[in-house]
């Protein structure tokens, strides 16, 4: 891989096990909504998953853009700082701007052809909460939890619903519930991702959580909205599929809740959590389940057709 293709990946935010996550979240919505692998191969699904893909990945490196300043101050950020030096900060606006574009074209082309206007909706509305998110004078990502649950909404709840109504139109009780807690589960985990960061978000005057509400407050936290987000997935799991899938599914997405609430039985040890042991040893497990969260409801055939 080329050094430009390598600094592409990491302005993209694409370290393993990450865009595994990314592709379940561009296509969980029309999993759930298609009950079955066919409807999958749909031209029109197919776009609406690869626009999901572009509205994700394009405010990562939006997000790198906007936060170079940041990111100097961070020992473990000196590769992603160095690569965004030789992008280019404009280069990379610029690029963010592009996908984003055809991220919205697409989704209008989708929505043109099913007759389901929401779909464009959803992608201009992911755009422009990542636009607040990252720019001033609003900048979000300023505002403690507001940033975060509106990064992930732009993240997981609105690529959830786009794909879904990509299927069918109408979003039953058992998704929402579903899409809800994937929500609160995301919004824990970008808190917990906030913590090695917080010296120098304050520095930069960044109110991200642990700032904001102090290491043990966002470790608190952390773990409130991991514990809601399990809530609701599982209850809209167990509505849908029963408890013998709903059960294990949330055992999977509950290891990060475990480091969590470790963290809050020995909060000395969040102050030196670092985004690699995050990324390690906290996140592969939270994938794995989120694949099978993915394949679910295309193997246990209690959906019904859309």
């Amino acid at each position: 891989m080329t050094t430009a293709w390598r600094d592409l990946a990491l302005i993209h935010r694409l370290e393993f096990p990450l865009p595994v996550n990314y592709v379940c979240y561009a296509s969980l919505g029309a999993c759930f909504a298609a009950g079955g692998v066919q409807p999958l191969g749909d031209v029109s699904v197919l776009a609406a998953i690869v626009s999901n893909l572009s509205l994700i990945v394009a405010p990562q490196a939006l997000n790198t853009a906007a936060d170079v300043s940041t990111d100097e101050r961070h020992p473990e950020r000196g590769r992603l700082t160095s690569a965004v030096r030789r992008f280019g900060r404009d280069r990379i606006v610029r690029c963010a701007a592009a996908e984003l574009a055809g991220a919205v074209l697409l989704a209008g082309l989708v929505s043109v052809w099913s007759g389901r206007p929401l779909i464009v909706a959803a992608a201009v509305l992911t755009i422009a909460l990542q636009v607040l998110y990252n720019t001033e004078p609003v900048r979000l990502k300023r505002r403690g939890l507001t940033g975060v649950t509106a990064f992930c909404a732009a993240t997981v709840l609105l690529p959830f619903l786009l794909s879904y109504w990509a299927v069918r139109p109408d979003v039953d009780t058992a998704a929402w519930l579903v899409v809800a807690g994937l929500w609160m589960l995301a919004a824990g985990r970008m808190t917990a991702w906030s913590i090695p960061d917080r010296a120098a978000d304050a520095a930069t005057g960044m109110q991200t959580p642990p700032v904001r509400y102090g290491m043990a407050g966002a470790v608190a936290l952390c773990a409130a909205l991991l514990a809601a987000g399990l809530v609701l997935t599982g209850w809209g799991l167990w509505g849908r599929y029963g408890p013998w899938w709903a059960l294990p599914l949330v055992a999977m997405q509950a290891t990060f809740l475990g480091g969590a609430v470790g963290l809050l039985r020995r909060p000395g040890e969040a102050a030196r959590v670092s985004k690699a042991h995050i990324l390690r040893r906290m996140t592969p497990p939270v994938t794995i389940g989120t694949v099978a969260l993915s394949v679910t409801p295309l193997v246990a055939g209690l959906d019904r057709p859309p």
